[in-house]
Order: C-alpha cells, then structure tokens, then sequence
C-alpha cells in the first residue's frame, strides 16, 4: 500500500510540472553562473534581512525572509543547470525529483508552510524568538548545504540534470 500511496504521489507531482510546463512557468533555458550568482547573493541578502528582523523582535518577518533565503538558494541551484521556474512548489518538487535531495526538500517545504502561516494568517499563535531563530539557523544550513551541492556540478552532471528533467517534465 505504502508503495501504491508513493506511486500516486509522484504521479500527481509530474502531472503537475507538465502542467507548470505547459503554461510556460518551468523550462529549460541556457545555464547561467551569473544568474545563478546573484540568485545567491539574494539568498545572502535575506539572511542578513531575517537577522535583522529576528534581532528587532519582528518573528514573523524574519521567518519569511529565512524561507526566501531558502528559495532563492534553490534558483540559483536550478538556474546554473539552465532551469527556469516560475513556481515554488515546483521547485521544490524538483529539488526532490530530480536532484535527489529529499531532506532539504522537506526543509524548505515547511518553511514555505510556515511562511505562508506568518504571511498570510492571523494566528492566536505568537511565533516566538527561538522558532524563529530555528528558522534562520535552517535558512544557513540549507543554503550551505545548496552552495556546496551546487559547487561540485561540472559541465556533464549538469548535462545529465537537464536530461533529466526532460524525461520528468514530459
């Protein structure tokens, strides 16, 4: 069953890249390492903003500003193998599907969760200092951890990566 329910799972998620694809918000574009580099200087960026924020005791900022820390590490990641995407669950599903980095997936899926919480609701839930500060502390590992994975792609893996997506987005 287990198996079944994971089956179904990766097949609504292909669905829906085809469809992302379709409307024109995911292709492949020609790899970029300056696109890629100022994706990840926007992601620097949002770390000293969420720091910032954390610091002035405004939680729910800065827990937005960790998750777009997070989300623009994984542009610059899709951007230097020449993926365009124009969708955060998207991108996340990608980060999963087709590099293979299903914890870091995890990671930014709940913060995308969380900062659509703080963003988006009002919640008789204060967000506090150390979930917040969690969530900065999970924004630097996951971009290191991003920045490392990224570092050690050369011209065939990313090669591969783009064959890969082909067979994943049809």
């Amino acid at each position: 069953m287990l198996y079944w329910e994971g089956l179904k799972s990766s097949m609504k998620k292909s669905g829906f890249l085809s469809k992302i694809s379709k409307e024109g918000k995911l292709k492949l574009v020609d790899p970029s390492q300056d696109v890629s580099e100022s994706y990840l200087l926007k992601s620097q960026n949002c770390i000293k903003s969420s720091k910032i924020l954390l610091d002035a005791t405004l939680f729910e900022n800065s827990v937005s500003e960790a998750y777009y820390a997070m989300y623009n590490s994984m542009l610059s990641l899709l951007f230097k193998c020449g993926i365009k995407c124009e969708n955060h669950s998207a991108a996340i599903i990608l980060l999963n599907k087709l590099f293979n980095l299903d914890k870091l997936s995890k990671i930014i899926s709940h913060a995308k969760k969380e900062r659509i919480d703080k963003q988006y609701y009002i919640s008789k839930e204060v967000v506090d200092k150390e979930s917040a500060k969690s969530m900065v502390s999970d924004a630097e590992d996951f971009a290191l951890k991003l920045r490392v994975f990224s570092g050690k792609l050369d011209e065939k893996s990313i090669l591969n990566f783009r064959e890969k997506f082909n067979k994943i987005n049809r």
